[in-house]
């Protein structure tokens, strides 16, 4: 038996998702990173209560998609897994690269990158890669990527905002210390927590609070 595994390349579409329009009067222009078993405009519905006049979203969209749930009707994605994680996160950063060429950002906006759960790491790792500066980053119930450290971040002049449920299924008390350890060594008097009395998900009244 002679197994390997082979590598090519080749060209792949992906699709993206927008909220609101881009106008004179926006104000925040957001980049949003959904987690593990969304889409990208399905994850857009927590950002509807905000002002449609002054936010402008965006979603990238994981490349990977299941069928979840026990009847499969419903579709789900996932940014990145265990497997081929260097080369995936290489498409994916070129991915995100894309989409924002396309949509060729103005520079007088106030721009806010907010990750949550598998998206934290999409959304981080992409900051560190292109050395980006926003006004804010939103790390919400993720986990920040082991490799990164206070290097990567050195350059960053942003606000940084840590949001966690206090009763998160995925987050036991031993990783909330160690995330919230590793968010201080990254940004340092930048980073503010804001822990909430809830589970593992989406809190629209806090990321209101930023809109």
């Amino acid at each position: 038996m002679n197994l390997s595994e082979k590598e090519i390349s080749y060209t792949a579409t992906n699709t993206y998702a927008t909220l609101n329009e881009l106008t004179d009067k926006t104000k925040n222009v957001w980049i949003v990173f959904h987690g593990m078993g969304y889409l990208s405009r399905y994850f857009l519905r927590y950002f509807e209560s905000l002002n449609s006049n002054k936010n402008y979203f965006i979603a990238p969209q994981a490349p990977s998609k299941y069928y979840i749930g026990p009847k499969y009707k419903h579709v789900g994605a996932s940014w990145l897994t265990k497997e081929n994680t260097k080369k995936d996160t290489k498409n994916i950063m070129n991915y995100v690269e894309s989409v924002l060429q396309n949509e060729n950002l103005p520079n007088d906006k106030n721009l806010i990158i907010l990750g949550y759960s598998q998206g934290v790491s999409i959304a981080m790792r992409y900051l560190a890669l292109k050395q980006m500066n926003c006004n804010h980053l939103i790390i919400h119930s993720g986990g920040i990527p082991v490799e990164l450290n206070h290097d990567n971040f050195k350059y960053y002049c942003g606000k940084v905002t840590l949001i966690y449920g206090n009763q998160d299924e995925y987050l036991n008390e031993d990783r909330i210390k160690h995330e919230i350890e590793k968010a201080k060594n990254l940004f340092g008097d930048q980073l503010a927590i804001i822990p909430f009395e809830g589970k593992h998900i989406v809190n629209t009244k806090v990321i209101s609070q930023f809109g």
